[in-house]
């Protein structure tokens, strides 16, 4: 069965299935996100109007048995940045839709009368559905109720309250092989699907499975890159401790953003470290390792219990752990846990709302530390959608404007995560130049800058950041069109047998003759048709900039500014 595009039209409640045009078959993920949107979606629309579309993709080696080849991408123009947009995640999601021989979904036009609706994915196409039992339950209830209703086994796509309420930090939820939630996280993607009056996208692919071209040669390539995974003492590192490893690492480096990025530096690291939370977790009976998906052989997820032992949330990432923990100067990750539990529920981006709750603890409306006090304005405010809770879902910008704060870390009205650009430049040179606002994924530098692979480059210097940076943009959004986890990248920086392993993946499954050629200028090719979108809708290169504070307060340990000028910015998109 050839893969096909399923569309959705929402305006009329019809539904098509269309043959995949030339120009869009060597594309999947955000490959294909970012292709379709460009071409069907007027780079000037309104974001929450009828003329934007949503669009789900699998990846090139979705449904396959490759290693780590379980991400979907979501595509649409953002809410939160006005630019294009691509926001991925793990669980069964995109292998489950490549067995319905689904390339992507596209969801145009706006639902009429504020009615509701489901879409039913299987290989015959999409069935739309009226909507009521699970409409302004949070994702946690609704999942419960969709696991009985349509069985456990089905792939779910949900908005949670945030969605329906179109707030721009509203994420989408995606159901992991064991009911728990992912999150395509950055962006107001979950608005997006919730402008189109849907609420949840259910996938059965009723046994359908992807063919390889070539099952020997497949097996043999998967086999070589599995083990370069596995091998790799990065992939090891986040198989024991999560991302969470990270804190203590970038808190060496000064690199931490704390209180608001008034330093580089926290005290409480240790209390919020990979390290402890391990140590919670095998004390508590959760699981350290644990797979998003099906066939992730580095296993960087994990369950995290209460003190009661009971489950209390899963994919418990650093970023998130910085941003509700140094960002606000709260050190006690049973609260930071608990917080995080909560937005899953709301279904909005944990990066993006912590951080404006760092902007709201400047701004006074709570003081820095006061987790109590967080978690209130999470369940009273952001999730019943009241004034302060829509200026808060709307993410940092939002809160900066609304209370005269100067010190808000947004490139793009995106909020910066994780590492300070003034400690790690090359992350910022990705923060600036990135075609979707301030995204660590986009390029992830830290590899480089803080880590020691693919080499080493000093994080204080300027030199060889754009490169660096420019290189790993142009490597992610390969990666990111095949459907692989991006952390092969620290086995293909670093291991010879990995990329060509992956590029015979890619050959085996569809008979073809792919270069690394090839798949470099496919990386190329997918960063010029988003900057040439953005373009379109009004940005210059005057938005690929870091915000002013940057450059005018040093931040500790290290006393270091950002000091690239424009100029320097700007030779990124010499290529």
């Amino acid at each position: 069965m050839a893969d096909k595009i399923f569309r959705v039209n929402m305006t009329d409640l019809s539904t098509s299935i269309e043959e995949i045009p030339a120009d869009w078959a060597g594309h999947g993920g955000r490959g294909l996100t970012s292709t379709i949107v460009a071409a069907e979606v007027p780079p000037t629309c309104h974001p929450l109007g009828p003329n934007n579309k949503f669009v789900v993709a699998p990846g090139l080696l979705s449904g396959t048995p490759a290693a780590n080849s379980g991400r979907l991408s979501c595509g649409a123009k953002s809410p939160l940045t006005g630019t294009i947009k691509e926001s991925n995640s793990g669980g069964t999601a995109a292998q489950l839709l490549a067995k319905c021989g689904c390339k992507a979904i596209i969801v145009e036009g706006m639902a009429k009368d504020n009615v509701w609706y489901n879409l039913a994915v299987t290989p015959n196409g999409v069935v739309i559905n009226e909507e009521k039992e699970v409409i302004g339950k949070g994702n946690f209830e609704a999942l419960e109720i969709l696991s009985e209703r349509l069985g456990s086994t089905q792939g779910i796509i949900t908005i949670g309250p945030a969605g329906e309420m179109k707030m721009r930090a509203a994420n989408l939820s995606v159901k992991d092989p064991d009911g728990h939630l992912r999150s395509c996280g950055r962006g107001g993607l979950g608005a997006v699907l919730g402008s189109k009056g849907v609420k949840f996208i259910s996938i059965d692919p009723q046994g359908g499975k992807v063919e390889i071209a070539d099952k020997d040669k497949f097996r043999a390539a998967n086999k070589v890159f599995a083990k370069s995974l596995v091998d790799h003492p990065v992939s090891q590192a986040l198989g024991t401790y999560g991302t969470n490893v990270l804190v203590n690492i970038i808190n060496e480096s000064g690199g931490l953003p704390t209180k608001n990025f008034t330093s580089g530096q926290f005290e409480g690291h240790e209390q919020i470290s990979g390290e402890t939370m391990h140590d919670l977790m095998k004390d508590r009976g959760g699981k350290v390792k644990h797979n998003c998906h099906k066939g992730c052989v580095i296993q960087c997820s994990q369950i995290y219990n209460d003190v009661n032992n009971k489950y209390k949330t899963s994919g418990f990432e650093y970023e998130s752990i910085w941003a509700l923990g140094a960002d606000c100067a709260i050190d006690d990750l049973d609260l930071i846990a608990e917080a995080d539990h909560i937005l899953d529920d709301i279904g909005i981006d944990s990066i993006e709302t912590a951080v404006a709750i760092g902007v709201a603890m400047e701004a006074g409306v709570l003081e820095f530390g006061d987790g109590e006090g967080l978690l209130r304005l999470l369940t009273d405010e952001v999730a019943k959608g009241t004034g302060l809770g829509r200026i808060i879902g709307g993410g940092a910008g939002d809160v900066g404007r609304a209370f005269g704060v100067t010190r808000v870390p947004v490139v793009k009205n995106q909020a910066i995560p994780a590492y300070d650009p003034r400690a790690i430049k090359g992350i910022g040179i990705t923060y600036a130049t990135s075609t979707q606002g301030a995204d660590h994924t986009m390029g992830y530098t830290i590899a480089t800058n803080c880590l020691g692979v693919g080499g080493s480059i000093d994080p204080l210097s300027k030199e060889g950041q754009v490169e660096l940076s420019r290189n790993l943009q142009i490597a992610t959004a390969a990666i990111d069109s095949t459907g692989m986890c991006l952390f092969i990248a620290f086995a293909a920086l670093d291991d010879e047998t990995c990329l060509p392993a992956l590029i015979d993946l890619l050959n085996a499954r569809f008979g073809i003759g792919l270069t690394g050629e090839d798949v470099t200028n496919l990386g190329k090719s997918i960063l010029k048709t988003e900057h040439a979108f953005n373009q379109a809708a009004g940005f210059t290169n005057a938005d690929d900039r870091l915000p002013e504070f940057f450059s005018l307060e040093a931040i500790a340990p290290h006393d270091a500014i950002w000091d690239f000028t424009g100029e320097e910015i700007d030779t990124f998109w010499d290529f």
